[in-house]
């Protein structure tokens, strides 16, 4: 007890600061929004965040390239529960993304709870006591001199680290070799100066299609190494007015009513992606070929090369106005011929070398290996790579085998090639946060509860997506994307159904899916469900009605106001 706050009202204090309820491991969206949720929904402040950069943010404090920009409108890439009327343009920028999730973790006083440049090295299940053991590593260096290695112990532990977070190198050789500049896309070094550079990109998805734009204005060459083209559709990205923000921020019911219309919009996309010949996935296909031809006219020699032999969605879709113009500039030279090898100098592709002062790689993250680096070990000490061996699977994408009393999010199985993360990241969260719920209950009495999700229902879960996935354009074997492991094909990475499909999944918690320990365990098993609802975005209510609803309420209107008059007149 501390004042007249029980337990795990209490924050974690100096004296209690290897001990905590709940560890969360990342301070990008999933974390911060978890951690909201357990302030709000469990009343629970006995918890630390681990954040292995110098500040909130995630993936959106990494990634700091010219360009960088969400390719989901900002009304829509933001949490139901904090929504920003103040968005300056329809497609948010690094810049502001990240001055909004630091905005919403200063309002829910976050940083409190939160430990910077400290590096998850290990986590293990103790099943004696039934609690999580977690070894960090303080990488600030005053921070290090009080400890630089200590173990947090943790009655859950939740895994907020995103597929977006290791980034990973291409397989070519010589790589080590170059003597030139070499930086990835995520690891920006704002400190050399590009102009007039001669400069190589590998990667041609969504980051360099952001990059490329805006440094070939500045430097002397630039070479972009295509692997595999891309489908490419308008983005029509515009400013917002401010008599527009003014409306979005005093009639909240427009501005709700905007992201619902958002997110309609974005659910339609999954039709192309699980039916190729749907009007939907021939009209994606049409706009790219008709967006690529004009602004890039009387060119078919670079349509051939620009255009994709695979189905729409095999790969994620970009959106971008300026991507395709840049190829009409002098100093940018289109290659696809395959690299063969990095040298000391430059790139040798199609055997011939070029020479180069910077070599940029777009080739994106670890995505297949969740939670990589971090040593994960469960249950009957069986670790993470064992539970793992032939891929990544969860159920419902949060909870694991062997794995007691521990979540995700932004799991395997949970990415979106069509629709907002943040969607299904509230959604876990809430879920999560009905799990922890429990095990703080029983704690609270003096027990351990004890939750692992039953190996056959999360078996028949996976069978289920896996099969689902494989009539998909993620399947198509034209292709090569981070959403699948490379030698077997298993797509990990992607969720097969819509985000309302996957929030009503969530919306409750079937006991039965679990196989549950510990005291209190009866108690819950008895519960059999726990429903815990959902946050409606979708459009519930037409256009159509609501003109005739306006309409009849001013005809109703129009009528007192008759009735009202024509008593004023009588004698």
């Amino acid at each position: 007890m501390t004042g007249d706050k029980p337990w795990p009202q209490v924050p974690v204090t100096n004296k209690s600061h290897t001990e905590a309820a709940v560890v969360i491991i990342g301070g990008g969206i999933s974390g911060i929004c978890t951690a909201i949720d357990l302030i709000k929904r469990n009343n629970c402040k006995n918890f630390i965040i681990l954040e292995k950069s110098g500040g909130l943010g995630g993936t959106w404090r990494d990634n700091k390239y010219p360009g960088c920009c969400c390719d989901v409108w900002s009304h829509l890439y933001s949490f139901s529960f904090e929504q920003n009327p103040d968005w300056t343009r329809e497609y948010p920028g690094q810049e502001e993304i990240l001055d909004y999730l630091t905005g919403v973790a200063q309002k829910y006083e976050l940083y409190r709870y939160t430990r910077l440049n400290t590096a998850v090295e290990s986590a293990y299940w103790d099943d004696a006591t039934k609690k999580w053991k977690t070894t960090v590593s303080v990488q600030g260096g005053k921070d290090a001199e009080f400890g630089s290695s200590y173990t947090l112990t943790s009655d859950f532990l939740v895994s907020a680290v995103g597929q977006l977070n290791v980034p990973r190198l291409p397989d070519i050789p010589g790589l080590d070799e170059f003597r030139g500049k070499l930086m990835h896309s995520a690891r920006w070094d704002w400190s050399y100066d590009i102009r007039s550079k001669k400069v190589a990109i590998i990667g041609n998805g969504a980051t360099a299609a952001q990059i490329v734009p805006e440094i070939a204005k500045e430097v002397g060459h630039l070479t972009i190494h295509q692997r595999t083209p891309n489908w490419v559709i308008p983005r029509l990205d515009t400013p917002i007015p401010s008599w527009k923000r003014a409306l979005y921020r005093h009639i909240p019911a427009i501005r709700w009513r905007k992201r619902a219309d958002m997110m309609d919009f974005r659910e339609s996309f999954y039709d192309a992606v699980f039916d190729h010949s749907s009007t939907t996935a021939q009209l994606i296909e049409a706009q790219s070929i008709e967006h690529m031809h004009r602004q890039l006219p009387d060119r078919p020699d670079l349509w051939e090369r620009l255009q994709p032999k695979y189905a729409v969605g095999c790969k994620r879709v970009i959106i971008s106005d300026d991507y395709f113009p840049v190829f009409l500039q002098e100093n940018v030279k289109l290659e696809t011929r395959k690299i063969d090898r990095i040298t000391a100098k430059g790139v040798v592709a199609g055997g011939l070398e070029e020479e180069y002062d910077l070599i940029i790689l777009a080739t994106g993250f670890r995505t297949v290996e969740f939670m990589h680096p971090i040593e994960i070990t469960g249950s009957g000490g069986r670790n993470l790579s064992s539970v793992w061996k032939e891929g990544g699977q969860a159920l419902y994408g949060v909870t694991v085998e062997s794995l007691p009393n521990f979540a995700m999010l932004y799991g395997p199985n949970t990415n979106l090639g069509h629709n907002s993360i943040i969607l299904m990241i509230e959604a876990q969260s809430k879920y999560i946060n009905t799990l922890i719920k429990e095990v703080l209950h029983v704690r609270q009495k003096g027990g351990s509860l004890v939750i692992q999700p039953n190996p056959e229902r999360i078996q028949d879960f996976n069978e289920q997506i896996q099969s689902e996935l494989e009539n998909s354009s993620f399947a198509d074997p034209n292709c090569n994307s981070w959403y699948k492991i490379k030698d077997s094909g298993k797509i990990t990475n992607n969720w097969s159904r819509t985000v309302v499909e996957y929030q009503k999944l969530l919306s409750k918690l079937d006991w039965s899916d679990y196989d549950l320990s510990g005291a209190g365990a009866e108690r819950v098993a008895n519960k059999h469900t726990t429903y815990i609802g959902r946050v409606v975005e979708e459009t519930r209510i037409s256009y159509q009605t609501i003109a005739l609803t306006a309409l009849s309420l001013a005809a109703v209107g129009a009528g007192v106001a008759l009735r009202h008059a024509g008593r004023l007149r009588l004698p």
